[in-house]
C-alpha cells in the first residue's frame, strides 16, 4: 500500500500535465486558424445568424434590380474600392441599403405610423434617406484614406532601407506590405495588392497607377508617378525614394502647421456658445441678483410714496 500512493501520484501528475498541454495546443491551434482567416480574408461566417444572411441576400438581389447609370455606378464603385469595400456583392448592396432606407424612410414620414401622414415630409425623408447612404460611404472612405496616410511615411522609410539593402522594387513592395500589416493594415493591404497585380501578370505602371486610383491620394499618387517616372528613365530607385520621403514629410509637417492655425478659428463657436455664457453666469450672476434684491426694495418705496 504504501508503494502504491507514490505510483498513483506520478500518474495523477502525468494525466495532469498532459490534461494542460493538450488545453493549450487547443487554443494555440484555434489561434493559428483565426490568423490563417485572417491573413487570406475569409470572413467568419459563424458569427452570422441565419436571418441576418438571408436578409443581406433579399438587399443584395433588391439592389441588383435597380436601374443605375453607367457613370453612377463607376463613381460608387470607386468610393467603395476606396473605403474597403472590394467585393463584387458590395456595389448590389449599396444600391439595395440606399433603396431600402428611402422607401422605409418614405413609407414612415407618409403614412400614420409615427406622425401625422404628410406628403412632402415623406419626400423629404426619404431625399435623406437616399443621399444617406452616400455620404457615410464617403466619411468611411475619408477615415480609411486618413490611416494609409499615416502609415505613407513609414512605409517608404521601409521602403527606402529594403531597396538600399539590395532589393529590387517589387520584392521591397512586398516586404513592406509584410511588416506593416500590424502597424497599418490598410496600407499594407493596398501594397500587397500591387504584389498581386505584378505577379499575375500586369506592368509595373498600371499595377502602381491602381494603387493611386484605389486609395485616392494625392501623395500616394505622387509617389506611383516618381517610380514610373524612375522606372523609365533609369534613374537610382533608392536616391529618388528618399527625396521623396523628406518631400512627404515637409508636406506632413505644413498640414500640422496648417492644422494649428486653423484651430483658433475651431474654438470660437465653443467658446461664444457654450464656455462664454457659462462664465458670464458665474461672474455677472450673484451681482444681478444682489442688484434686483436692492432695487425692487426701493422702487417699491417709491410707488408707495
Amino acid at each position: 500500500m504504501a508503494l502504491m500512493l507514490p505510483l498513483l501520484a506520478f500518474i495523477f501528475a502525468t494525466l495532469l500535465v498532459a490534461a494542460i498541454g493538450i488545453r493549450f495546443a487547443g487554443n494555440r491551434g484555434n489561434a493559428m486558424d483565426r490568423r490563417l482567416a485572417d491573413v487570406i480574408g475569409r470572413a467568419e461566417q459563424a458569427d452570422e445568424s441565419p436571418r441576418f444572411v438571408a436578409l443581406k441576400e433579399a438587399v443584395r438581389k433588391f439592389g441588383s434590380k435597380v436601374p443605375v447609370s453607367p457613370k453612377d455606378v463607376g463613381k460608387v464603385r470607386l468610393r467603395l474600392i476606396q473605403a474597403g469595400y472590394r467585393g463584387g456583392e458590395a456595389l448590389p448592396l449599396f444600391y439595395g441599403i440606399r433603396m431600402s432606407i428611402a422607401i422605409g424612410a418614405f413609407v414612415l414620414m407618409a403614412t400614420p405610423l409615427l406622425v401625422r401622414p404628410n406628403l412632402m415630409f415623406g419626400l423629404g425623408g426619404s431625399l435623406l434617406g437616399y443621399l444617406m447612404p452616400g455620404i457615410v460611404l464617403a466619411k468611411l472612405a475619408k477615415k480609411r484614406q486618413h490611416k494609409i496616410q499615416l502609415g505613407l511615411a513609414d512605409a517608404l522609410d521601409l521602403m527606402v532601407v529594403s531597396v538600399e539593402a539590395g532589393l529590387g522594387l517589387d520584392q521591397a513592395i512586398l516586404r513592406v506590405g509584410d511588416e506593416l500589416s500590424f502597424a497599418h493594415p490598410d496600407l499594407s493591404n493596398e501594397l500587397r495588392l500591387v504584389n498581386i497585380e505584378l505577379r499575375a501578370g500586369k506592368a509595373r505602371t498600371e499595377a502602381l497607377r491602381n494603387l493611386a486610383d484605389r486609395t485616392g491620394l494625392e501623395d500616394i499618387g505622387s509617389l506611383a508617378t516618381m517610380l514610373i517616372q524612375t522606372d523609365k528613365f533609369g534613374t537610382s530607385v533608392a536616391q529618388s525614394l528618399r527625396v521623396h520621403c523628406e518631400t512627404l514629410r515637409t508636406k506632413r509637417r505644413q498640414r500640422a502647421e496648417e492644422a494649428a492655425a486653423k484651430t483658433g478659428v475651431k474654438m470660437v463657436f465653443p467658446l461664444v456658445f457654450c464656455i462664454f455664457p457659462a462664465v458670464w453666469i458665474v461672474t455677472i450672476g450673484p451681482a444681478a441678483i444682489k442688484f434686483v434684491q436692492v432695487i425692487v426694495p426701493i422702487a417699491q418705496d417709491i410707488k408707495k410714496h
